[in-house]
C-alpha cells in the first residue's frame, strides 16, 4: 500500500471534521436536534410550521458552504467515474438504506457515534461494511 502524497490533505481534512463536529454540537446544544441530513431534508417534505425555518437554514448552509470556501481557496476538481444509471441506482439504494436504518451517515456516523448510541454504532458498522463489500465486489470481482 502506498500513500498518494499529492492528494494527502490532513490539515484541511482535520479542519473540515472539526467544523462538522462543531456544527453538529451547536445544533444539538441549542435546539436538541440531531444533524442527520436525511431526517432534516425529509422533514421538509412533510413540514410542521415550527420546523421549516431551521431546516431550510440548515440546507441553505449546505449549499452555501462550498461557495464560502471558494473565496478562501480553489474548489477541488470533482471527477465521477460512473455512468448515469449507476448513479441513479446508488442514490436509490442509499435512500432505501437510510429508511431501513432510520438515519443516514451524518445522523448515525457523526451525531449518533458522538453520543455513544448503540443503535448508531450498529448502523455505522453496517453501512461501512456494506461500502467495503461493494467496493471490493465492483473493483475486484466484477471489473
Amino acid at each position: 500500500m502506498s500513500i498518494d502524497w499529492t492528494h494527502f490533505t490532513p490539515c484541511s481534512s482535520l479542519t473540515g471534521g472539526l467544523l462538522i463536529g462543531l456544527a453538529t454540537a451547536i445544533l444539538l446544544l441549542f435546539s436538541g436536534r440531531i444533524a442527520g441530513i436525511s431526517g432534516i431534508v425529509g422533514g421538509l417534505l412533510r413540514p410542521g410550521k415550527a420546523d421549516v425555518v431551521w431546516r431550510v437554514a440548515f440546507v441553505l448552509g449546505l449549499f452555501a458552504a462550498p461557495w464560502v470556501f471558494s473565496m478562501a481557496a480553489p474548489l477541488p476538481r470533482v471527477t465521477i467515474d460512473a455512468g448515469t444509471a449507476t448513479l441513479i441506482a446508488a442514490g436509490l439504494l442509499v435512500g432505501v438504506g437510510t429508511r431501513y436504518g432510520s438515519g443516514c451517515t451524518s445522523g448515525h456516523g457523526v451525531s449518533g457515534l458522538s453520543r455513544g448510541s448503540p443503535r448508531s454504532i450498529i448502523a455505522t458498522a453496517s453501512f461501512m461494511a456494506a461500502g467495503f463489500l461493494t467496493v471490493f465486489l465492483v473493483r475486484h470481482l466484477l471489473s
